[in-house]
């Protein structure tokens, strides 16, 4: 998914565990954005520049007096025409059969772009002027939009938003399948596409004297403050701006990225939607975090929401978000969460979808894919804490989870626990592994539900599919490319997609998640 998979550490086999990845409102920042707003005009380039292009002013010149595409170099000016949007956000047009790729361009615009990279395929601009504007284009309500580049689309109006992504949809399965029709249902929306994520991971610094928590601009690494960033749940963006106060009142030494010093790397919140409780983890890199006590105190007067501190070590380079150590310092062990009437009681460190609102429906399609009627065996082969699992498994005979991260595993035994739910198992290994073992041993699966990181299905996995025969496949994607790949290997294996529907989990962002229902019809 996003968050964005957007920020989803799954393993090679095993996958919706504990949340590592560098946080940003889109859950995955993929595709770098212009600095400043673009010019938007209805006028031709200045006397003297050379604009190459199907540009109304070319009209009538004769190909062969147009320079090819091959001949453009960097740094040169074209007019482009945009036909779509690309699955990171980017306007995608064609200059002489060549794809042209401008960050911050929406389709049917006309737009004037400076070439800033080619390739034998393709073509990278950015906007000078817009010569024909769409009316899909609206001001972006963030101040920071075009700094941070955690949202890649706010430019765009949310119908606007919706439609693009079902195209992204049917362009990744007509670029990477042999389908000649694909039965693609409406997306579902947002009624509200703002303040719906529940967790921010920010990392801190310092502005002059000022705290600021955010992310670095894309490239770069300069902090940009997005403490109030309005995709964000707003107790989280009031949680994060009272840490920052405290830390800067009590002078506790924040991170320097460049010199690698000083103590608080990171803030992490996260509000439980049902509860409204928060549980809050500043990240040092240190193993010691500075006049701890004051500072739990002083959060806890000014944050009566929050229910949990605790302090995570993370002293190495790695660009994840978390280290392996975690103390609560006080309060709650675990957050309580719900979806649904499925319970969780999550960790510091463990996953739990960034939208729970959209999460329900998502889980509800994954439901009527599976086509449950309480006589069969469901193997959730990368099952994370159990979440889609466990609101499977009351409509199922057993689900088998498989999981790579021990931590996960343990979370989602812990989960079924607190549900309620007898009928669920949880095993830690491979899946392309544990499923052609249990197949050997006469454990055939009637449905198999896959929801992979971004880089799709191991292939081994895949064929264990195909092996298995399980009767229907319900595959969850954050990842339209590597979907439709992947549904090509079961397609070739004797599968047929039913339909597909795609779900908006992450607003004002370019990400779009799937549900693939899949039945085996044989002949592979």
């Amino acid at each position: 998914m996003a968050e964005n998979k957007q920020n989803k550490a799954k393993g090679a086999a095993g996958g919706r565990g504990t949340e590592q990845r560098d946080f940003n409102p889109a859950g995955d920042r993929r595709s770098k954005r212009q600095a400043a707003h673009p010019k938007e005009t209805g006028k031709h380039g200045k006397s003297g520049e050379k604009w190459h292009g199907a540009a109304p002013s070319t009209k009538g010149i004769s190909p062969k007096n147009e320079p090819s595409a091959e001949s453009v170099k960097v740094g040169e000016k074209i007019v482009v025409t945009i036909k779509r949007i690309g699955i990171n956000g980017e306007g995608v047009g064609y200059y002489r059969k060549k794809a042209v790729f401008v960050h911050g361009a929406l389709p049917d615009e006309v737009v004037k772009a400076k070439v800033t990279r080619t390739e034998p395929g393709y073509l990278t601009g950015e906007i000078i002027e817009i010569e024909k504007k769409s009316p899909q284009r609206k001001e972006p309500p963030c101040p920071i939009y075009y700094k941070c580049g955690g949202c890649q689309i706010q430019h765009m109006n949310y119908d606007a938003q919706l439609q693009a992504k079902e195209e992204i949809i049917r362009e990744s399965f007509q670029r990477y399948t042999k389908l000649e029709t694909l039965l693609i249902r409406p997306i579902l929306g947002m009624d509200n596409p703002w303040g719906y994520r529940n967790k921010a991971q920010l990392q801190v610094g310092r502005e002059g004297k000022d705290v600021i928590a955010g992310l670095y601009a894309m490239g770069t690494h300069r902090l940009i403050d997005i403490s109030g960033c309005p995709i964000q749940h707003p107790v989280v963006n009031r949680v994060i701006e009272q840490v920052k106060e405290v830390l800067e009142e009590l002078d506790i030494p924040v991170y320097n990225e460049r010199t690698r010093e000083g103590a608080i790397r990171t803030i992490v919140a996260r509000v439980g939607q049902t509860s409204g409780k928060v549980q809050l983890t500043l990240i040092t890199a240190t193993d010691r975090l500075p006049d701890s006590r004051r500072l739990v105190g002083h959060l806890r007067a000014r944050l009566p929401m929050v229910t949990t501190i605790a302090h995570n070590i993370h002293k190495g380079k790695s660009p994840l978000v978390f280290g392996s150590k975690t103390v609560i310092l006080w309060g709650e062990e675990q957050l309580e969460e719900s979806l649904g009437d499925v319970r969780f009681a999550l960790s510091p460190r463990a996953f739990f979808q960034l939208n729970p609102e959209q999460t329900v429906k998502l889980y509800n399609a994954v439901q009527e894919a599976a086509g449950l009627n309480g006589s069969e065996l469901v193997v959730d082969a990368y099952c994370g804490t159990g979440t889609i699992g466990l609101w499977l498994a009351p409509f199922a005979r057993e689900v088998r989870g498989i999981e790579l991260i021990p931590e996960a595993v343990a979370d989602a035994r812990a989960n079924a626990k607190s549900t309620g739910v007898d009928n669920a198992h949880f095993y830690e290994g491979r899946a392309e592994q544990l499923l052609p073992e249990w197949v050997n041993r006469g454990i055939r699966p009637d449905v198999v539900v896959v929801d992979p990181p971004r880089t799709g299905c191991e292939r081994p996995l895949l064929d264990a599919i195909v092996k298995a025969k399980p009767k229907r496949m319900v595959y969850v994607s954050c990842n339209p490319a590597t979907l439709a790949k992947d549904c090509q290997v079961l397609i070739s294996g004797g599968y047929k997609i039913e339909w597909a529907q795609p779900v908006d989990m992450f607003p004002q962002t370019s990400h779009v998640e799937c549900v693939c229902s899949l039945i085996y019809k044989g002949g592979a």
